[in-house]
């Protein structure tokens, strides 16, 4: 019994001390947590000097190579719950844009679209991508809609997950507040999270606790250089939309049927312009399908790509 009763001292005291550095030492503990994250995806962490920009990126499986792009405030790991799906078949490779993440963020550089595409293309041509898809979320799927216009011969497919770039035919929830406040998609204090979740998702996620620290340390200290790089690239918001007709990859339009970002009335305008389209509205679904369904979006994604008539 003296033996069992000192086991069971020892089981508690590692349980306390396991609990206090939860939520002691929160970013070690979200750290150790991505790093599963992406194991268990089959992603491993690489960094690559372009030019005066380091660029962090997530990479892993075999087969044919998907660049994922990420939206704004956003970063690579917003694809970690749809990566596990798509890195059994196929070679995922998931940067952080220059300005975000684990990527360089420099005062002094613009971060508008004459300035971050080159980076992206310079991206692409260094690891050696020859021929892929590409896919991207919100601002992302702005930059790879951009992409697959101005180098159309290394693109197989585009994926347009809620993506920005036209002008929806209603104002969605965001750009209606985006009218009488400074910017609705930046966090304004600690206690701001659970109203900016409500935009993001229909149904937000419970954060863990280191996870949610370290997602609001991020955001209130990136706040003014997020400002700053919306300034640059907001002025070219909407110039996808005329080069619409100029794309020649097959394109998945994907949207959650509930985003309060870019308004579902965004996905006609995308429809009109693109000559060779197919269109999935995902029920219950805010901004981002791949974090909310990433199983749901995974099916269609896969099933599109597997598709693609050449």
């Amino acid at each position: 019994m003296k033996v069992v009763k000192k086991v069971l001292i020892v089981i508690l005291v590692l349980i306390v001390a396991l609990v206090a550095c939860y939520y002691a030492f929160p970013e070690k503990v979200a750290g150790y947590m991505m790093s599963a994250a992406r194991s268990k995806a089959g992603l491993t962490k690489k960094e690559i000097k372009i030019d005066d920009h380091n660029i962090v990126y997530l990479e892993g499986g075999k087969g044919p190579t998907i660049l994922l792009l990420h939206g704004y405030t956003g970063n690579k790991d917003n694809w970690i719950m749809l990566a596990p799906y798509l890195t059994k078949d196929y070679h995922v490779v998931i940067p952080d844009i220059p300005g975000y993440g684990e990527s360089s963020m420099i005062e002094k550089d613009s971060y508008d679209l004459s300035n971050q595409m080159p980076r992206l293309h310079k991206f692409v041509q260094a690891i050696e991508l020859k021929k892929f898809h590409i896919a991207g979320n919100s601002m992302g799927g702005f930059l790879a809609g951009t992409y697959a216009v101005r180098y159309p011969d290394e693109i197989i497919s585009l994926g347009l997950f809620d993506a920005a770039g036209v002008k929806s035919l209603e104002k969605s929830v965001v750009m209606k507040m985006a009218e009488t406040e400074e910017n609705p998609l930046l966090l304004k204090d600690s206690n701001d999270i659970k109203r900016l979740m409500s935009l993001f998702f229909a149904n937000p996620p419970s954060l863990p606790y280191p996870i949610k620290k370290v997602f609001i340390k991020t955001s209130l200290t990136n706040r003014k250089f997020y400002e700053k790089e919306r300034n640059e690239i907001f002025p070219d918001f909407y110039s996808l939309e005329k080069e619409l007709p100029n794309i020649k990859a097959q394109t998945l339009i994907l949207w959650g049927d509930k985003d309060k970002v870019l308004d579902v009335s965004s996905v006609p305008v995308f429809e009109k312009g693109l000559k060779n389209h197919k269109t999935v509205i995902i029920k219950d679904c805010g901004h981002l399908p791949m974090m909310e369904k990433p199983q749901e979006t995974a099916t269609y994604y896969i099933d599109f790509i597997q598709n693609i008539k050449n």
